[in-house]
């Protein structure tokens, strides 16, 4: 998967969602993402780029409304001081293209302590048998 470069390669390659959420900063509304309950074996892509950021093995149910990990891929995030909205936080962006896709907070399962809680239309999911 080539990727974006420009604003407009991104508004071609995204829906108009993938855009507001990814681009723009935006969130999906809680538990409305299609991989919230998702708990089939695979990874976790960049919906934008296909950057590989996350396994399933580290995907847990934080009732948080959005998908949830403990870990991420080693060198596919990297983390960027948010204060918007009045909070604190720590963004999370896809290293390959810099696009949003969600936030880090310090309150995750071992071995980590950390929930990743990313927005699903930031992900795309490949199956990946054990076999």
């Amino acid at each position: 998967m080539e990727t974006p470069r420009t604003e407009e390669e991104f508004k071609e390659k995204l829906s108009s969602e993938q855009y507001r959420v990814m681009r723009e900063k935006g969130t999906e509304p809680r538990f409305s993402g299609e991989y919230v309950e998702k708990d089939d074996d695979g990874l976790y892509r960049c919906a934008a780029c296909g950057n590989q950021l996350f396994s399933s093995k580290t995907k847990y149910s934080s009732n948080c409304g959005w998908p949830s990990f403990y870990d991420a891929d080693e060198g596919s995030v990297e983390f960027q001081e948010d204060k918007s909205h009045g909070m604190e936080r720590t963004e999370v962006l896809c290293t390959e293209c810099g696009s949003h896709l969600g936030h880090v907070f310090d309150d995750g399962p071992e071995p980590t302590g950390k929930r990743f809680c990313i927005n699903s239309v930031a992900l795309e999911f490949e199956e990946v048998s054990d076999s």
